[in-house]
């Protein structure tokens, strides 16, 4: 992989990247085999009011973030996301309907990503520059997603997470933003810390869900003023509703991955937009690139 770090402008105040990845309960990956596409249609919607509260919460901490929105919930709730974005928030790409990029052929993946950039420059007016892929499934067997990122005018990707995991995840790639020479993009991961020489997620999702906050705040802590980076954190509506509907079926280590701590995400959300600097991707990390 031939790439550079990406050079941002220091103003001495360290600003994290927020994001919010826009799906409903179950739309997400784990729930694949037990749910099918063809019946989400039949499926109770909670995503709408959600988001609501997740703005409500930013608002109250005057915090703009980065929503990664799903094409067809944008379809579906166009109003939504008119919010986010009267609300000063950046509205990206997370593609159409969740479809991990190793599933799917380069084709198939063109026709997603621009569908989906199409449908959100529609409802907001704006240019869709970020694009972040179904549970971070670009790894180093199909790079050339990068490429099509590109020449579809996208201007930066979130979808790479280095790590070691058994659903996702490329171990080898840079823990910071950085710019892919081959395809002239931005690639921003999520953040991880480095112990021994081996990378843990530290930047959102079941493991901030599962362990203290304290060890989440030092974490961060410690990429801010030890490595002096910014760090990308991200949630889903889903992750602040204890009360959405159980899933049947599923098996022991996804029933715990999906449902642990859900009482406590909202408070453990809150004390973070308050203990730390926030900001949107577009805002933080795109405009001192080269890009």
């Amino acid at each position: 992989m031939n790439y550079e770090f990406i050079k941002l402008n220091d103003s001495g105040n360290i600003n994290n990247a927020m994001t919010v990845d826009v799906e409903d309960y179950y739309q997400v990956s784990a729930f694949e085999n037990h749910i099918k596409r063809k019946h989400w249609g039949d499926m109770q919607s909670r995503v709408e009011q959600n988001t609501d509260r997740i703005l409500a919460m930013f608002d109250d901490h005057e915090v703009k973030a980065t929503f990664f929105t799903l094409g067809c919930i944008a379809e579906r709730y166009p109003a939504l996301v008119k919010r986010i974005v009267d609300a000063g928030h950046e509205v990206a790409s997370h593609g159409y309907s969740h479809v991990r990029v190793i599933s799917q052929t380069r084709q198939q993946f063109r026709e997603d990503v621009k569908k989906t950039k199409a449908i959100l420059e529609d409802i907001t007016g704006l240019e869709v520059k970020g694009y972040r892929a179904a549970s971070y499934s670009i790894c180093s067997e199909n790079l050339w997603a990068l490429g099509i990122l590109k020449e579809t005018g996208h201007v930066y990707s979130s979808s790479i997470y280095p790590v070691k995991h058994d659903l996702y995840g490329m171990p080898e790639a840079p823990r910071f933003p950085f710019l892919l020479k081959e395809y002239n993009i931005i690639e921003i991961p999520i953040t991880t810390l480095d112990v021994a020489g081996k990378n843990y997620p530290c930047g959102g999702g079941g493991f901030f869900r599962l362990l203290p906050y304290q060890f989440s705040r030092w974490a961060l802590q410690h990429v801010n003023k030890s490595e002096q980076m910014r760090g990308i954190f991200y949630f889903h509506p889903w992750e602040i509703d204890p009360d959405q509907p159980r899933v049947n079926g599923l098996s022991l280590k996804t029933k715990f991955r999906h449902y642990v701590n859900l009482t406590r995400m909202e408070n453990k959300i809150k004390k973070l937009l308050k203990d730390f600097s926030w900001g949107r991707m577009d805002n933080i990390f795109l405009p001192e690139s080269k890009i």
